[in-house]
C-alpha cells in the first residue's frame, strides 16, 4: 500500500487530468464523465431497491437512453446551458435519469431534499431561478403556492387527474440521441445550498473542475476498487450523497445502491446482506444506529464489509471500536463540507498514523492550515480555524456564495469555521464549530431559518435557536421564544409551533425542544448572543449530571 506521503509527493495535477478524466478543462461535460464514457462495457450502474418491494438494475446504456430522451424534452421546451434544473425525488431510477438529463444538455442540477416543505423549496427555487422542477406525486402539493416556470411529475398509471406533463409520457415520445454540450471546468454543474447563521441558505454554485475532486476522495480515503460492491447511505438530496454516492462512483465507472426505503437497520441490514456491500460510507447517526442495534449485524457481514467510511460529525470511540472489534473492519472519520467537498480524511487506501477521534490529514491535492485569531497559522500542539489554504490546492473549485460571495475566505484562506487542534502526528483534531450551526443526526440546521419561521406565528415576538447538545442526535433543535404580551406558554402552545415549523421546513429542522422566555440575551448592537444560551443548557445539563 502506498504511504500517504509518497501520494502527496507523486501528486501531479495535470497528469490527473490526463488520465483521470474523459475530457479536460477547455472541453467537459458531466454526462460524459459519469455516464457516456462507458457505454459498451456491459456495465450496471444503477442497482434500485424500491419502498414497494420492487427492484430493478440499469446499465449505463439504458441510462444513456432515457437520460437522452428526457435531455430532448428538456431542450424541446427550451431549456439550456447555465439553467437550473431541480429534482424532488426519492431514491429513484428517474432521480438518476434527471441527473444525467440535466448535464446533458449543459445546464445545472439542483437537489432538492425530499424532507423540505414549501418555505425552504421556495427560497431555493428562487435564488437559483430553478427553470423546471422534476418532482412525484407524493411531492407535487409542496409546489402549488411556488411560481414556476415548469413542472414535471412521475405519475402513477392510474392517475386520473394529471396537471403537469407526465415523466415517462414525454419521455417516450423523444428520439434517443443527444449530443452532450461541452463544458469547460469553470462552468456549473450543481447548485447547492447551505445553512448559515446570518441568513438564509446560501448558494454554492459547483464547477466541473470538482469531478475530479471527487474522484479522487473516492480513490484515495474511500479506497473504491473495481470489485467492490459499495454503498453510500447518505441522501443525495445532500452534498454527501450527490458529491459521493452519485458523481464521485459513477466518474470512476462503479455501480451505486440506490434504496428508496426510509433508513431503519434494518432496511441496512438488508442491503448490506443482499448485495454483499463491502464498501460503506455514511453518516455517524446511521452508524450510531447500528451500535444501538448491534446484536441484528452476525458473523456473515465479516465476510465481505471491507472499508466504512464516516462523514459529517465525530464518531464517538464505541463505534469506531465495535466496528473494529467486532465486525473486524476499520471504520475511518473523514471531514468536509459543501463548499469543499471532502478535504480531509484517514485514508483506506494510504498507510499513514490513525488516531481515534482524529479527523485525519488532508487529501492528496489539499492543505491545512490552523488559524489563530490574527489569521497566523499555528505550530503543531496549537488550536485554531480549521482553514484550507487555496493558494496550495490545486483540487479545491469553491468560488463563493452566489459564485462571488467571498467573505468566508481571508487572503488564500478559506476559513471552515471549525475550530480544531493541529495534533502531534500532523493531523486534525476536530473540537467543535465556531459559528451556530447546528448539527443534528448527520445534518446541518441554520438556526436563522428555524427563528425566522417560528417568527411567521402570531404568538411569536421574538426566537433564538441553538443546537442543544444530545448523545443520540450530536444535537438537537432547541428554541427559546419569546411570546407576545397577550399570549402564555402552554403545551399546546408548544405543540403547535413545533408542528408549524415542521410543516414549513423540514423534519429534521423542527425544535424538539422550546422554552418559553421572557427575554433573549443581546450583544449591546442587539445581535442575539445564541452562545450565552447554549452554554446555559451544558452547564444546566452538566448540573443534573453531577447529582445523579
Amino acid at each position: 500500500m502506498k504511504t500517504l506521503e509518497q501520494a502527496y509527493q507523486e501528486f501531479d495535477y495535470e497528469q490527473l487530468i490526463e488520465t483521470q478524466l474523459f475530457g479536460n478543462p477547455q472541453s467537459i461535460n458531466a454526462y460524459e464523465e459519469c455516464c457516456g464514457r462507458y457505454i459498451g462495457l456491459n456495465k450496471v450502474a444503477l442497482i434500485w431497491q424500491g419502498k414497494n418491494g420492487e427492484s430493478a438494475q440499469w446499465t449505463f446504456e439504458q441510462l444513456a437512453e432515457a437520460s437522452a430522451k428526457l435531455a430532448n424534452y428538456f431542450q424541446q421546451i427550451g431549456l439550456k446551458k447555465g439553467d437550473c434544473i431541480a429534482g424532488l425525488l426519492p431514491r429513484t431510477p428517474e432521480l438518476l435519469i434527471t441527473i444525467f438529463a440535466t448535464w446533458r444538455i449543459g445546464a445545472i442540477y439542483q437537489p432538492l431534499f425530499t424532507a423540505f416543505e414549501s418555505k425552504a423549496i421556495e427560497h431555493r427555487v428562487e435564488t437559483a431561478q430553478t427553470q423546471l422542477i422534476v418532482t412525484n406525486e407524493e411531492q407535487r402539493p409542496k409546489l402549488n403556492a411556488i411560481q414556476l416556470a415548469n413542472i414535471l411529475t412521475v405519475h402513477q398509471q392510474d392517475t386520473a387527474h394529471r396537471q403537469d406533463p407526465d415523466f415517462w409520457t414525454e419521455v417516450n415520445q423523444q428520439p434517443s440521441e443527444q449530443a452532450p454540450v461541452m463544458l469547460t471546468f469553470e462552468d456549473d454543474f450543481l447548485m447547492m445550498f447551505t445553512s448559515g447563521t446570518t441568513g438564509l441558505a446560501k448558494s454554492v454554485p459547483v464547477p466541473l473542475k470538482a469531478v475530479l475532486a471527487f474522484k479522487e476522495y473516492m480513490r484515495h480515503a474511500v479506497d473504491l476498487r473495481e470489485e467492490d460492491s459499495f454503498w453510500n447511505l447518505a441522501d443525495p438530496g445532500w452534498a454527501y450523497g450527490l458529491y459521493y454516492g452519485i458523481t464521485g462512483p459513477l466518474g470512476l465507472g462503479h455501480s451505486i445502491i440506490m434504496d428508496e426505503r426510509a433508513f431503519s437497520v434494518d432496511n441496512a441490514l438488508e442491503i448490506i446482506r443482499q448485495y454483499k456491500v463491502s464498501n460503506l460510507t455514511g453518516s455517524p447517526t446511521a452508524f450510531r444506529m447500528f451500535f444501538g442495534f448491534k446484536e441484528k449485524f452476525d458473523e456473515t457481514i465479516k465476510s465481505h464489509l471491507r472499508a466504512v467510511s464516516s462523514a459529517g460529525e465525530p464518531l464517538t470511540p464505541e463505534v469506531i471500536h465495535w466496528f473494529k472489534n467486532d465486525l473486524e473492519v476499520n471504520i475511518y472519520d473523514q471531514y468536509g463540507q459543501t463548499e469543499l467537498g471532502m478535504v480531509i480524511g484517514n485514508h483506506h487506501a494510504l498507510e499513514h498514523p490513525i488516531k481515534i477521534g482524529s479527523a485525519g490529514f488532508a487529501n492528496p491535492g489539499h492543505r491545512f492550515a490552523v488559524l489563530n485569531q490574527n489569521n497566523e497559522e499555528v505550530e503543531q500542539g496549537g488550536i485554531g480555524t480549521l482553514a484550507i489554504d487555496f493558494s496550495q490546492s490545486p483540487l479545491t473549485w469553491f468560488k463563493g456564495y452566489g459564485g462571488n460571495n467571498r467573505k468566508s475566505f481571508v487572503g488564500n484562506y478559506y476559513l471552515t469555521g471549525d475550530t480544531v487542534r493541529f495534533n502531534e502526528l500532523g493531523g486534525v483534531d476536530f473540537i467543535g464549530r465556531a459559528d451556530d450551526v447546528i448539527t443534528t443526526s448527520g445534518y446541518r440546521v441554520g438556526p436563522f431559518d428555524v427563528e425566522s419561521t417560528l417568527l411567521e406565528c402570531a404568538e411569536v415576538l421574538e426566537s433564538a435557536v441553538i443546537g442543544k447538545p444530545d448523545p443520540e442526535r450530536t444535537e438537537i433543535v432547541k428554541a427559546f421564544v419569546v411570546l407576545k404580551p397577550q399570549y402564555t406558554g402552554s403545551d399546546e402552545l408548544n405543540l403547535k409551533l413545533q408542528d408549524y415549523v415542521r410543516s414549513r421546513l423540514s423534519k429534521h429542522s423542527y425544535p424538539r425542544e422550546i422554552e418559553f422566555v421572557e427575554s433573549l440575551p443581546k450583544t449591546s448592537s442587539g445581535k442575539i448572543q445564541r452562545n450565552l444560551l447554549k452554554q446555559q443548557e451544558i452547564a444546566k445539563m452538566q448540573g443534573i449530571q453531577k447529582v445523579s
